[in-house]
């Protein structure tokens, strides 16, 4: 299995990112603010950046150290990495099966399984822990619903028909995340989905997991020799990740819905680190963004068993498990994909 290595924040707008020897160096007005050896570490995620230097990237580039450009709201603007990897079959044959409506509903409708059981084992774990803090019987209807959606879906070859009961599921599941909140409800709550900009406290939060999230999970499909912009769920469109936000679908809510609740429920974040802008949009402050990002990288070094196969390995090296069983089943050594079932 891979060796999970660090990541680095770099939080602070207008910072440049420059190489000196082995070493990345981050510069501010023409000040040094740090040096830090290279490594150990697996990816350098910049908030409103300046700019790197070729050296540096072409360093990184060489030895798989992939460099991330988001916008100070968390919006994912570049990626530098290196070569592919993997063999050029592997990604012909992703190919292929992606022009295949019927072959990618087949492989698509276990990624939705996934996050329809990971979200169906949410609500029971809410009514096992909190049976006096939530509505019981509106949760166990839910999962009941949950797992109807879920049968229905063993046999779906159909694209549309996928999203169709993908969204039916959805629309259970986020009607209860506010339910989810149990502290500072004046601060925290959920009503509707917003982005581009977010609108809300928890809305700021969930759009930057996400976004760390697709980030990692490009990355690990990359890493097994995957393209990460051919997916099957979702469509070809230029720029966009597509097979990465597919993998990334069971893991939505096991993993980034879950990690947001913490912080709110743990009072790790409060009202004091976000920044309400004349136009609705609320982001992260610099601080906040510190907070967040600690936490989640804390996260990832936590050990979960993995249910397939039955190992216990860092949250951080779920992306990369996942997108070696999708290698293999595309490969034929796995008759279908086994999706990341939490419980």
């Amino acid at each position: 299995m891979k060796k999970l290595l660090n990541t680095l924040f770099i939080t602070q707008p207008d910072v440049y990112l420059s190489l000196d020897g082995d070493n990345v160096v981050l510069l501010k007005d023409q000040d040094k603010l740090g040096r830090l050896p290279l490594h150990n570490l697996e990816s350098i995620i910049a908030f409103g950046y300046t700019g790197a230097s070729p050296a540096l990237m072409g360093y990184c580039a060489e030895r798989n150290i992939s460099i991330t450009f988001m916008s100070m709201s968390g919006r994912f603007l570049a990626r530098v990495i290196g070569e592919s990897k993997g063999n050029v079959v592997l990604r012909k044959k992703q190919c292929l099966l992606s022009d295949d409506e019927v072959l990618s509903a087949r492989i698509a409708r276990n990624f939705i399984i996934g996050k329809i059981y990971n979200h169906k084992w949410i609500l029971e774990r809410m009514t096992r822990d909190y049976p006096l803090r939530i509505d019981v019987e509106r949760f166990k209807a839910a999962s009941q619903h949950l797992s109807s959606i879920m049968l229905a879906l063993r046999e779906c070859e159909d694209l549309e028909r996928l999203r169709g009961l993908e969204g039916q599921a959805a629309l259970s599941y986020n009607q209860l995340l506010d339910s989810m909140i149990l502290q500072q409800k004046e601060d925290f709550y959920f009503r509707t989905r917003s982005r581009r900009p977010p609108l809300d406290n928890v809305n700021a939060m969930l759009s930057l997991a996400y976004s760390l999230l697709a980030n990692d999970t490009a990355a690990a499909l990359e890493g097994v020799g995957l393209d990460a912009y051919v997916g099957f769920l979702h469509r070809d469109r230029p720029g966009r990740a597509s097979l990465a936000l597919d993998l990334m679908e069971e893991l939505r809510g096991v993993y980034a819905d879950r990690f947001v609740l913490s912080l709110i429920n743990k009072k790790v974040i409060n009202k004091d680190d976000f920044l309400h802008k004349e136009n609705g949009a609320v982001l992260l402050t610099v601080d906040g963004r510190k907070k967040f990002l600690t936490a989640w990288q804390n996260k990832k070094q936590e050990k979960v068993t993995h249910p397939y196969l039955g190992e216990k390995i860092s949250w951080g090296l779920v992306p990369h498990a996942q997108a070696l069983l999708l290698a293999r089943h595309l490969r034929n050594d796995l008759d279908e994909y086994p999706p990341f079932l939490w419980k």
